[in-house]
């Protein structure tokens, strides 16, 4: 890709309401991830930083980068060393001790750029370590939006606005970029929804209408009207809808 992914567009202030969801349910990845005392970590899709600031608490010297400047902004305002950066095009060599990631690369189409741009951002024996939707993340959500789309009579991408693979996809991937001891598996989580479908769509499908071409003053009404379509089954008896949420966990090493 010659840029990044223009579905991927954020409000950090709307995505503090509707989205703290995403970081809070990453903590296990973080955990995963294990940082050290000094090391030097690069965090791949920082978003608002507050992942990154619990690696910084355990320690480490982390360097974060994310695509969009106004998630950047709310990083670096937290006191985070935090860059705008496209994700395909890391430009850091033999730089880190590891690398982390969650929620992030599923908004990066050219899974090999990226996988290639960690392998040369390791040091040697460097680990990296992540989340990420999966194969079949979201799949009512997505399928939901589209028909209420087409039906209004809005023309959809060629293309995945998201990379959702599947275990052995990601694996072959990584792979080839010559990762070792790789281990990615799916994990079906359903998730609260705290501001309910439109919530969800307003956060994570605002760019997904700009690339589309939905005026703004009609977008309230696309995501009541997909909200409508879901099946009844992913609202609880409490009221709370829960999305379908499928992640890929991963941990590899650079040789």
């Amino acid at each position: 890709m010659n840029a990044p992914n223009q579905s991927s567009q954020w409000n950090a202030a709307d995505y503090g309401r509707n989205g703290a969801f995403v970081p809070a349910l990453g903590l296990p990845v973080v955990a995963l991830l294990d940082a050290r005392p000094g090391e030097h970590i690069l965090d791949l899709g920082c978003g608002d930083g507050t992942l990154t600031q619990a690696l910084v608490d355990a320690g480490a010297i982390v360097t974060a980068v994310d695509a969009s400047a106004d998630m950047v902004t709310a990083a670096r305002e937290r006191g985070l060393d935090a860059a705008v950066a496209d994700g395909e095009k890391l430009s850091f060599v033999n730089a880190f001790d590891a690398v982390f990631s969650n929620a992030a690369l599923h908004w990066m189409l050219d899974g090999a750029a990226v996988a290639a741009g960690v392998f040369r951002a390791l040091k040697s024996g460097g680990r990296f370590v992540g989340e990420m939707g999966g194969a079949g993340n979201v799949r009512a959500m997505r399928a939901a939006l589209n028909a209420e789309l087409e039906a209004r009579g809005f023309t959809l991408p060629a293309g995945d606005q998201q990379w959702y693979p599947s275990p052995e996809e990601f694996g072959a991937i990584y792979g080839a970029a010559g990762f070792v001891d790789i281990d990615a598996q799916l994990i079906d989580r359903p998730t609260p929804l705290p501001a309910g479908p439109q919530g969800w769509f307003r956060t994570f499908r605002n760019g997904y209408c700009d690339v589309v071409g939905v005026p703004e003053a009609e977008r309230e009404a696309l995501f009541d009207a997909a909200a409508a379509r879901l099946p009844a089954a992913m609202r609880d008896e409490d009221g709370v809808w829960r999305a379908d949420y499928v992640r890929l966990r991963f941990s590899m090493r650079k040789p």
